[in-house]
């Protein structure tokens, strides 16, 4: 089910909708019609065809894997966000977005981390969510501030070194 917010409709990618995503920009642009904004996505396509893995292996993990936030006024595909897959058996998910560059600093990002927020804990299995961003300031540890994540710890990730860890625990 679609996560509507003020600006953006966030659409969560079916098997379908992830195959047309990998094959490129012009079939999301045929095939949604819509348009698509100019590096859309800088993680390229594994993170496509990863989600397209667990969605194939377990139909459980419907919805909590990619969405594509589309902006409302302009009918246009501006970044991707979503989960890394469904709740924990502790009730935790953890969020992610980008925002293709020509739509930064205008609040979409902050607007798909809200949106994602009021979905996941619209479940009430859902007890937390974290995040992750690199172990520095920079725009995304603004919007998780602003939103009320707090940061928890840092961590060593094999891929992209530190990293610090956020979370937001579900409001009593």
């Amino acid at each position: 089910m679609a996560i509507e917010t003020q600006h953006l409709l966030l659409l969560p990618c079916s098997l379908e909708m992830l195959q047309i995503a990998i094959e490129g920009n012009s079939s999301i642009q045929e095939k949604l019609d819509i348009e698509v904004a100019e590096n859309w996505t800088e993680f390229g396509l594994a993170p496509l065809q990863y989600s397209y893995d667990k969605l194939s292996s377990d139909h459980e993990e419907n919805g909590w894997w990619t969405y594509f936030p589309i902006h409302k006024g302009e009918n246009k595909l501006i970044g991707s966000c979503g989960y890394k897959g469904k709740p924990s058996e502790s009730g935790v998910v953890e969020i992610g977005y980008e925002v293709a560059p020509d739509y930064r600093t205008m609040g979409f990002a902050t607007e798909m981390a809200n949106g994602l927020i009021s979905n996941a804990f619209s479940n009430p299995r859902v007890t937390m969510i974290i995040a992750h961003t690199l172990s520095e300031e920079n725009p995304s540890t603004k919007i998780l501030r602003k939103i009320g994540f707090i940061k928890v710890g840092e961590i060593n990730d094999p891929e992209d070194g530190l990293i610090w860890q956020w979370e937001l625990i579900r409001p009593k």
